[in-house]
């Protein structure tokens, strides 16, 4: 009889417990001295999902018991919640967060569908396609796309390779600033982010030489990039009133 009670016992706790780290859609509440709390990334930082908040600073994100939240904007310090218990079960949590910039009047999101050749049925899936600078290198550091055996060899003593390689680098980094530009204008550039109008161009070029934006860019999942962006335009800003200082 003791050992059946034991083993019941030992079974509603380990059930207990496995229920405690079993993600579930956890609701809170952004609390500031401002009224417009909309645009507020929420990033789960072991699971990677995100959620943003509304008007009111209202937001939901699947997410369990030991999980630490990521709360970031433009206009707010930066926020780390790590879930208990008691924010997992709770009807409504808040996370207070200190605002260090000028209240947005309004936050406009686009958001453009990934249009490509293989999307549309032009090619088929899984072709390498090259672009001008990828067909010049590969012509000149290997065969693949160019049957003289010695070409390779001489390119790569002339130094011919490794001026393709940065012009590889140069047609990549010039995508990379292409397809923000087609994701952000200049309105959510400089109203949003509150990039100075004259620094713009700059601010992009900061983005594109940074490798963790440009690898989260290649994915083309807005919610990350957008999030990221708003990061380096924090950082990006500081470098401004830094050298201004100076």
């Amino acid at each position: 009889m003791i050992r059946l009670i034991c083993f019941i016992v030992f079974w509603c706790t380990t059930q207990l417990f496995a229920q405690g780290n079993v993600a579930v859609e956890c609701h809170g509440k952004v609390n500031a001295d401002m009224t417009n709390l909309e645009g507020i990334y929420v990033i789960n930082l072991k699971t990677e999902n995100a959620s943003i908040t509304d008007s009111q600073g209202y937001f939901s994100i699947k997410a369990s018991v030991g999980d630490t939240l990521l709360l970031s904007a433009v206009q707010f310090k930066s926020t780390k919640v790590a879930l208990t218990q008691e924010h997992v079960q709770s009807t409504l949590f808040f996370v207070k967060m200190k605002p260090i910039m000028n209240e947005l009047k309004e936050v406009i999101v686009r958001r453009y569908p990934n249009i490509s050749a293989e999307a549309l049925g032009i090619i088929p899936y899984g072709i390498k396609k090259y672009t001008p600078a990828e067909r010049k290198l590969a012509t000149a550091s290997s065969g693949r796309l160019n049957p003289m055996g010695l070409d390779p060899l001489l390119n790569y003593f002339s130094g011919r390779t490794a001026m393709l390689k940065k012009e590889l680098e140069v047609e990549k980094k010039e995508t990379f600033l292409a397809q923000l530009e087609a994701m952000f204008d200049q309105n959510h550039l400089v109203n949003t982010l509150h990039i100075p109008s004259i620094y713009v161009k700059g601010f992009l070029y900061f983005a594109v030489e940074n490798p963790k934006f440009t690898r989260v860019l290649e994915t083309k999942n807005h919610t990350s990039i957008e999030f990221l962006l708003a990061e380096l335009a924090t950082k990006y800003l500081e470098t401004i009133a830094t050298k201004k200082e100076n």
